[in-house]
Formats: C-alpha cells, structure tokens, sequence
C-alpha cells in the first residue's frame, strides 16, 4: 500500500479482536449486490477507495458475490469459509463452526441438569436449515438420546422407539438433539406427537436460535482465522484469485470459489452410528 497513514489506520482498527467473532466486522449480506448494477456500483466505491484485492469471508452467498465481481471486473479475489453450519466444499472446517459447536455443548450440559433432577425430556433445536452438522457433531458430544437430522429420513416411529426404549431403561436424562431443517418437521410439532404416545413423560422444548452465533471465538477457530488470513493475503500477492481459501487434513488449500459454491458437502454418517451407540 503507497500510503503509510492508511496502513496505520487499517492497523489500528484491527487490533485487540482476535477474542471478538466475525459479527465484529458488521457485514451482511446486500440484496443491492445480487443485480449487475448494485455490482457496478459496488466496483465503483472499491476503485474509489483504490482497494487493489478483497478478501471476502462467508458462505455460498458472499462467495456467489465474489465470484461474479471477479468475473465481471477482474477484481482479484480470495474466500475464506466462515459460516457456524460448516457446508462448503473444500475445506474441512470452517470458521465459526467450532465456536457455535461449543456453545451447543456447554447449553445442553447445562440442560441435562435439570433433565436429570426431575427426569424430563428434553427436545433441543440447533442451527442447521440444510444440513446437520452442528446438530450431529453435537449428539455426539453430549450423548443425546437421539437426534433428527435433513440428511437422515427415519420415521416419528423409530424416535418414538428410542424414547420408549430410553424411559424402559430408566435413563435419568433423555436430550434429543433436532437440526431446524430436518425432515421431520417444526420441533415444537414433533415434542407433541412424543407427547400424544408418552402423556405421563414431562417433555420440554428449548430452542437454542442466534445463541450459537455468539460470544468469543474457541481457540480452534482463532487458529484457523489466523491460518486461512495468512495464506489468503500471501495467495493474493502471489497472484491467485477466484478461489477459496480452505484446510484439509491440517493444510492449507485453495479450491475454485465456482466449485466450493456448487459441489455439495457430505455429513459423515459414520457419525450417527457412533451417536447411536454412545446413546444405548
């Protein structure tokens, strides 16, 4: 950058966040930018500011936006993934996903408290509207009695069972674990149907909602942010662009941001048997 007082600026201005999530930055998603014009306009304000490059954090629809402003104006860009479902293509985690994940587990093991004291079951709903990360990842962790997941089509019977099962057994504290998009429906309409089959079981419903998408970063996370901006900035200065920054396997990769927008991601559903298991 020519202008030193600008760096200084720009140095100033991002000291001291490493321990504050990405919502510190106070970006959104535009619906101006989804046009031609509101790109134009967009590409005019960075030449402008005489912005050489950008580095755009988020998920398929931030990198849907970055890929369009490459190609329509050569404007060198790099994605990092940030979003807390982990769904994009090319990397094996993405920011925020730890962190939410953590948040999910220290909620729900305060949960089962009052699970156990007074033997309810518990229904608990986590981010998740088309996949089931958080929501399996989770289960896991906390040794959730079961859990309802988009990728997964059991039946109301088969949860119904494990719940049957489960109070047989005298288990002191059930939690079942629903991802908001699953396939079985609002988890508000599937506590009832438990319900209507188990009337003299206490049942409660706690949605978890914008919770996950707060608080300090986990150290994962500021590792990986760490990681990924590094390799972002160098990858920019050594001239690629229109790819996304990601790490498989502990390294550090670069997937083409048309690729990691289209190509779906796959849950291990290894994962829910082992879920399964740690729940009997």
């Amino acid at each position: 950058m020519d202008n030193p007082s600008i760096f200084a600026d720009s140095e100033n201005e991002t000291r001291n966040i490493l321990n504050q999530g990405g919502t510190f930055l106070k970006s959104a998603r535009c619906a101006e930018f989804r046009s031609a014009e509101g790109r134009k306009k967009a590409y005019e304000q960075i030449e402008e500011a005489e912005i050489d490059a950008l580095v755009v954090i988020g998920g398929n629809g931030s990198f849907t936006g970055a890929h369009l402003l490459h190609k329509e104006y050569g404007l060198p860009v790099i994605g990092i993934p940030g979003t807390i479902d982990n769904d994009l293509y090319g990397t094996d985690y993405t920011l925020g996903y730890d962190s939410a994940t953590n948040v999910v587990v220290e909620c729900i093991d305060k949960i089962r408290d009052t699970a156990s004291s007074h033997n309810r079951l518990f229904f608990v709903e986590v981010m998740g509207r088309d996949t089931g990360f958080i929501a399996l990842r989770t289960a896991v962790a906390t040794g959730a009695l079961d859990v309802v997941l988009p990728e997964e089509h059991s039946s109301m019977e088969d949860l119904i069972s494990e719940v049957e099962k489960s109070f047989a057994n005298r288990k002191t504290s059930n939690i079942i674990i629903t991802a908001e998009g699953n396939h079985l429906g609002n988890t508000y309409d599937i506590s009832r149907k438990i319900v209507e089959q188990f009337p003299h079981i206490d049942t409660k419903v706690t949605i978890l909602g914008h919770l996950q998408r707060g608080g300090a970063p986990s150290c994962m996370d500021r590792i990986l942010a760490g990681k990924l901006g590094v390799a972002a900035v160098e990858a920019l200065l050594n001239g690629k662009s229109d790819v996304m920054c990601g790490v498989e396997n502990q390294d550090v990769t670069f997937t083409p941001l048309e690729k990691a927008i289209s190509q779906k991601v796959e849950l291990n559903m290894d994962l829910l048997r082992i879920s399964r298991i740690l729940a009997t």
